[in-house]
């Protein structure tokens, strides 16, 4: 009788672990291809808004396009157009920095 359910109960968690098998697989696919190179990618964001220095030429998330005028802890002023307007915008506005830096073209 105990034979009987030993053999039950591994029949049981060998079926249990079977079924975990596939769901563990996707979250492990799932971490790999969406959230290591999301993560890979907001810290090369980062990077470049620390970087960022007076003249270069940036785009912000709402596509205007303007050269650095100053800039602050948090914010950036970028000069645009031919009037020389002035905008003020949060670094984390500014998607694309189109100034080549010496440190990225020696890579």
């Amino acid at each position: 009788m105990f034979s009987v359910l030993a053999e039950q109960q591994g029949a049981t968690t060998g079926s249990l672990l079977m079924t975990f098998i596939p769901l563990i697989l996707i979250f492990v696919f799932f971490y790999l291809l969406i959230l290591r190179p999301q993560k890979k990618q907001e810290k090369q964001d980062q990077a470049m808004r620390e970087n960022l220095e007076v003249g270069d030429e940036v785009v912000t998330n709402g596509g205007i396009v303007g050269i650095i005028f100053s800039i602050k802890e948090d914010t950036v002023v970028i000069e645009t157009g031919g009037d020389r307007s002035k905008i003020r915008v949060k670094k984390w506005a500014i998607a694309k920095n189109e100034t080549a830096h010496e440190e990225e073209t020696k890579k």
